[in-house]
């Protein structure tokens, strides 16, 4: 009998640890309807300072906890939690670190503002959740990102963890959504990305560019094996870059369709 197919999910935000929205209501059905189609799941998002810890019994895994993650030549301690959707038998794991995410927004301050560091928030959040599944001794097959958060995850996986017994076969699915951000990242962002073995030719997609939503969709595509359209309406630059790609592709899906859809994807893709 064949081992079920393991599939990562990773998403910038899931309900009910944040507001209802495309991207978070997804994340939190998704892996569900996954799970019932025989297939083995693990999910990760930030843990941002909105998630009520107590209502949501989020706890500390100590055995995970504890490694630093160095960007831009600056030690963030990685903390790992994990709470549990009862109702399912889920478990979400969440990425934690006092500076990057214990504020009470997710991306934009109050005045609507997109937080400057947005950028190294991105790359630790992609780092951390590696790092973790690592540790988890989890090979996944699949890794479904979800949302720009999590748009570093197909770059690293592929070029930096590509010969890690954990994720040297792993596929990565890149669903764009309609989450397009109006700031663009600081100029020193392939400075920030840059570690181990990435060298700038691996990010020919955004050096020397300004790198806002669309350059930044533009790198996780081009490391993925596979794309989603997880909003009905996309930005038209990134729908027509991911064309001339010319990899495999999933269109929009409504509620009803996207669970048998994506399983459908997921098995495609493994192959």
């Amino acid at each position: 009998m064949n081992e079920p197919l393991k599939v990562l999910i990773v998403s910038q935000e899931i309900t009910p640890y944040l507001p209802e929205s495309e991207i978070s209501t997804l994340s939190r059905n998704l892996p569900q309807a996954i799970q019932e189609k025989g297939k083995e799941i693990r999910t990760f998002m930030p843990r941002y300072g909105c998630v009520n810890e107590r209502r949501n019994q989020l706890h500390e895994v100590i055995r995970l906890s504890g490694m630093n993650i160095i960007i831009n030549d600056t030690d963030h301690p990685l903390i790992i939690k994990v709470a549990s959707i009862q109702s399912i038998r889920m478990q979400v794991y969440f990425i934690d670190n006092e500076e990057f995410f214990r504020r009470k927004a997710i991306t934009k301050d109050a005045s609507g503002k997109d937080f400057d560091d947005n950028d190294e928030r991105a790359i630790f959040f992609a780092r951390g959740v590696i790092e973790t599944v690592k540790k988890l001794r989890w090979a996944p097959d699949i890794v479904h990102c979800h949302g720009w958060m999590t748009a570093f995850m197909p770059l690293y996986i592929k070029k930096v963890y590509n010969e890690d017994p954990f994720f040297k076969n792993s596929k990565v699915i890149y669903s764009v959504y309609d989450d397009e951000f109006k700031n663009t990242f600081k100029s020193n962002i392939s400075d920030k990305i840059i570690f181990d073995n990435l060298s700038l030719n691996d990010l020919s997609v955004i050096n020397g560019k300004v790198v806002d939503f669309t350059a930044l969709s533009k790198l996780a595509i081009e490391y993925s094996d596979g794309v989603i359209q997880g909003s009905e309406n996309i930005n038209n630059y990134v729908s027509k870059f991911v064309a001339d790609k010319n990899i495999p592709f999933l269109p929009y899906q409504n509620a009803e369709t996207y669970a048998d859809a994506y399983d459908d994807f997921y098995n495609k893709i493994a192959k």
